[in-house]
């Protein structure tokens, strides 16, 4: 019997029963007849042990004449005290007790001896005991006054042997914080990062397996991103998952990434939320885990997970000193993100198909294996206006499809050549859409219809939560499907005065009125719509839009000469 289940038995039954369990191994019939007259209906021992409180546990005697059946005794029941004569018909001496010693390590052991048997008394302490007493010598008295201090002694070590595990525990946790530090100085990649994180608390003794996961993009599911220690397949035989509507993702890891906070299954083998991942762990010798969620803000980078080969490893101060790991990792993420941000415009595009939108050009591109393509799209008070190109059909085509599709109000041509239509349009069906991506940080970089599809991209900063994104256009629409995700480099930046800004110092209604007044023609000669047409596409009086106009090319001409 291991120490934490021997700890775990004696207090299930104290606080569970409430009853003061004792076994006497005693082959004597005389003798242990005259020890269970003595505690039979003692209510001084069960006011001693429950420390003065009414009422105390009730004592339970229970008695063994051989060693072999008081050790199957330890082991099927709960034991708060042995009470053990050390001459047995199959055991002598010293090495009866040491036989118990070692299955009840936790359990308080009381020795009885013969009168002329005190040395054995003395040694048999000396072995592990909490106290003897001389057979001849017991009164009622003294026998519950000895059970009491051997109870009470007993809580005490293993109260300063748990205070010292977990010191020992919180020191070696503390020194794997200093190294992880280091490693966040040291380290210029995620990748890189992550992998010294789970190389580090793998080298500990404590801990038998690490990895760090992120929730896959367009799934729920939690993929491996880096590893280290006894994993033997492990990762590829299970399944994890962050929906709260699934058993896989009632484990401690998609929890974590739900809540944001640190989820500790102390037994692998008796906790019911483990069970998809019991048979795999338990082969493996993980006894119990922490799962560590990575997060900066609201921004979830993914969740460490640690397993130990203990269980309850993960109790107490641990648990916080493991969340301190989490914060320095995503710190050191979003440092990390941050200063390829500085050299670099690399973005991530997430690719969608959406299914009923549109239908009529998307028809119409299947039939006549035309493309329509939005370049830029600009949000109104109460509509989207795209600006874009079509290539293989005719106006007239278009113009008619156009008429035919719910959602499209007006189109305008702004250019018709023999190949190429170019076109703005109002969509007062997508302004929600639209707005939803926007009020998450992101922006709608293009969208195609061609080949009987309508796509659009949905263009992100690196280091944004883009499973959060994926979730958010998918609640807005339910005919929206994941694609694919990709990394683009925009290339270094040379002048960041402009993106700066349109960014930070226009407002919403300025960005809206500059943006549409560009990619309208207003600033081209001849002029491709006058400043009634722009207020009329985004439902302002003309006076409003030259208001908002000028102000915006007053910011911006601030910042590029104002020094």
């Amino acid at each position: 019997m291991s120490e934490t289940d021997a700890r775990i038995g004696s207090e299930h039954s104290q606080t569970a029963t409430d009853t003061l369990h004792i076994l006497l191994i005693e082959d004597n019939p005389g003798d242990a007849r005259l020890i269970q007259e003595m505690l039979r209906d003692s209510e001084e021992l069960a006011q001693r042990v429950s420390q003065g409180t009414a009422p105390g546990p009730t004592p339970e005697i229970s008695r063994e004449s051989r060693l072999e059946d008081g050790i199957e005794a330890v082991r099927s029941e709960p034991t708060d005290i042995v009470l053990l004569d050390l001459n047995l018909p199959d055991s002598e001496g010293v090495q009866t007790l040491e036989t118990v010693h070692e299955e009840a390590e936790e359990t308080p052991i009381v020795v009885l001896t013969g009168v002329r048997d005190q040395q054995v008394g003395v040694e048999a302490i000396q072995r592990g005991a909490q106290d003897f007493l001389v057979k001849d010598e017991v009164t009622s008295e003294l026998l519950v006054r000895t059970i009491h201090h051997a109870i009470e002694r007993a809580r005490q070590q293993r109260e300063r042997r748990q205070q010292r595990d977990h010191l020992e525990s919180l020191n070696r946790l503390n020194r794997i914080v200093h190294d992880i530090t280091h490693a966040v100085i040291t380290t210029e990649t995620r990748a890189e990062l992550e992998q010294q994180v789970c190389d580090r608390l793998a080298e500990s003794d404590a801990y038998r397996f690490a990895w760090i996961g992120g929730v896959k993009p367009g799934s729920d599911r939690v993929v491996p991103k880096a590893a280290a220690g006894v994993e033997d397949g492990y990762l590829d035989e299970i399944e994890i998952t962050a929906n709260e509507d699934e058993q896989t993702g009632q484990g401690p890891a998609g929890v974590a990434v739900r809540t944001g906070q640190v989820r500790v299954t102390n037994d692998t083998e008796s906790d019911p939320d483990f069970k998809p991942w019991r048979e795999a762990a338990y082969s493996r010798g993980y006894r119990s885990s922490a799962a560590i969620p990575i997060v900066h803000e609201d921004l979830v980078y993914g969740v460490l997970n640690v397993y130990s080969s203990s269980p309850r490893a993960f109790e107490g101060p641990e648990a916080g000193v493991l969340d301190r790991i989490g914060d320095i990792v995503a710190h050191a993420i979003t440092a990390i993100e941050r200063k390829d941000a500085l050299v670099s415009d690399a973005v991530v595009e997430l690719e969608f198909r959406i299914g009923a939108m549109a239908e009529e050009l998307v028809e119409l591109s299947a039939a006549e294996s035309c493309t329509i393509e939005f370049e830029q799209l600009v949000s109104g008070d109460e509509a989207l206006l795209a600006y874009g190109s079509a290539h293989g059909l005719s106006k007239e085509e278009f113009t008619d499809a156009i008429d035919r599709t719910d959602g499209i109000e007006d189109v305008r041509f702004r250019s018709v050549r023999r190949d190429e239509l170019e076109f703005e349009l109002i969509a007062p069906a997508a302004v929600s859409l639209f707005e939803t991506i926007a009020t998450h940080g992101g922006r709608v970089a293009s969208a195609t219809i061609a080949d009987g599809e309508f796509r659009f991209v949905v263009e992100l900063p690196r280091g944004r939560d883009t499973r959060r994104m994926i979730e958010h256009i998918k609640s807005q629409r339910e005919d929206v499907t994941y694609l694919a995700q990709r990394t683009t480099e925009r290339g270094t930046r040379t002048d960041t005065s402009t993106p700066s800004v349109l960014e930070d110092e226009l407002t919403d209604k300025q960005r809206a009125a500059l943006e549409t007044a560009y990619f309208a023609g207003y600033f081209d000669w001849p002029r491709g719509s006058t400043g009634e047409e722009i207020a009329e596409r985004l439902g302002i009086a003309p006076a409003t839009f030259n208001q908002h106009l000028r102000t915006a090319e007053r910011k911006f001409f601030d910042s590029v000469f104002g020094e």
